[in-house]
């Protein structure tokens, strides 16, 4: 045992020595690759990242959450299934983000970029460069490109989408996101950008959006029946006053007369009036009780940590850059000597 690592240790310092030999051919890969790397760190734009970190309400269903915890864990249903009736629950938030209908809302959201207002579509356009490493996969995109038959349009379809459009959707794709703790439970919707100030406004934005969007989806049927009682009780309140006007001008009119019939007459409008009144006073309580619901299953998000400017940039420092092409360069120059080179300059 003792010999075999004494040769594999013998072996090891054999190729160590092999390439320390070739000093040369090391300091030219290594200074390529540095030169390489000073390029990449210097057009590389920094970047600055921004967060909000809320806490969601345990469920907007009343106890349904709890008893969807309880089957999850027994291994019935998953997600937001079991009792809990809502199809968006916090584990689904990070796909709204990356959705295409909920990106191309924020295609007009307007900013302030340097005492410019532009879009929030127009900045990503027009302020965001092109890392240099992408650029010969860009090439090579374009050289296969077929050519683009939609026309660009300032009404922005999600359905069709130019190629335009579609860049712009995975740039801001990739430079938002909504992370979601499993174990706390909080939601982190972070974003990234060139400008600190617009990280920060964008990922307030996109708290209050995200918010927005819950909110409508739960509130939905709510408001349909909100609506749907709204209008029963604006029909009923049109009868019922129809009937008041009816009652009151014929006794009015008849206040002296003292016969049975009209009496009679009297008696059978204000019971109308009153069964009226009666179901314009019911539809009110409906309308009342559909109005409660809304507000019981609007969703209530406790904001930990409000968003503020980034003073540190959060893409890789160019030092490090420049070090980890460097270590490139020595990699590259003992897969030089110690295999490439024997087969292109073979003796």
């Amino acid at each position: 045992m003792d010999n075999i690592k004494k040769s594999k240790e013998i072996d090891i310092l054999a190729l160590v020595a092999k390439v320390w030999e070739k000093k040369k051919t090391l300091y030219a890969f290594v200074a390529g690759f540095v030169c390489l790397g000073l390029v990449v760190a210097l057009t590389q734009q920094k970047l600055y990242t921004a967060n909000v970190v809320l806490a969601p309400e345990a469920t907007s269903m009343g106890m349904s959450q709890n008893l969807s915890d309880i089957a999850s864990m027994i291994g019935i249903g998953s997600g937001g299934g079991g009792n809990n009736i809502d199809a968006i629950y916090p584990d689904v938030y990070p796909e709204i983000f990356a959705s295409s209908d909920f990106i191309v809302k924020l295609f007009d959201i307007p900013l302030n970029v340097k005492g410019v207002t532009k879009t929030y579509y127009r900045h990503i356009k027009e302020d965001t460069r092109t890392p240099i490493l992408s650029y010969p996969k860009l090439w090579i995109s374009k050289l296969f490109a077929k050519k683009e038959n939609i026309k660009q349009s300032k009404v922005v379809n999600p359905y069709r989408l130019t190629k335009e459009q579609d860049g712009i959707c995975d740039a801001i794709r990739k430079s938002i996101g909504c992370q979601l703790n499993k174990g706390t439970s909080l939601i982190d919707i972070y974003v990234t950008d060139t400008d600190p100030e617009i990280a920060a406004c964008m990922a307030d934005t996109l708290k209050s959006r995200l918010q927005e969007y819950i909110t409508l989806y739960r509130t939905k049927k709510a408001r349909q029946d909100y609506d749907n009682a709204k209008k029963i009780n604006a029909e009923a309140k049109v009868i019922y006053e129809r009937a008041r006007q009816k009652y009151a001008s014929y006794s009015d009119a008849n206040k002296d007369v003292q016969l049975a019939s009209f009496q009679s007459i009297i008696e059978e409008l204000e019971n109308d009036m009153q069964l009226k009144f009666n179901n314009y006073t019911e539809t009110a309580q409906q309308m009342r009780k559909a109005e409660e619901k809304i507000q019981e299953n609007t969703p209530a998000f406790t904001e930990l940590q409000s968003a503020t400017v980034p003073l540190r940039a959060s893409s890789t420092p160019r030092s490090i850059i420049v070090i980890m092409f460097a270590i490139a360069g020595v990699f590259a120059d003992v897969v030089w000597v110690l295999f490439l080179q024997k087969l292109f300059f073979k003796k």
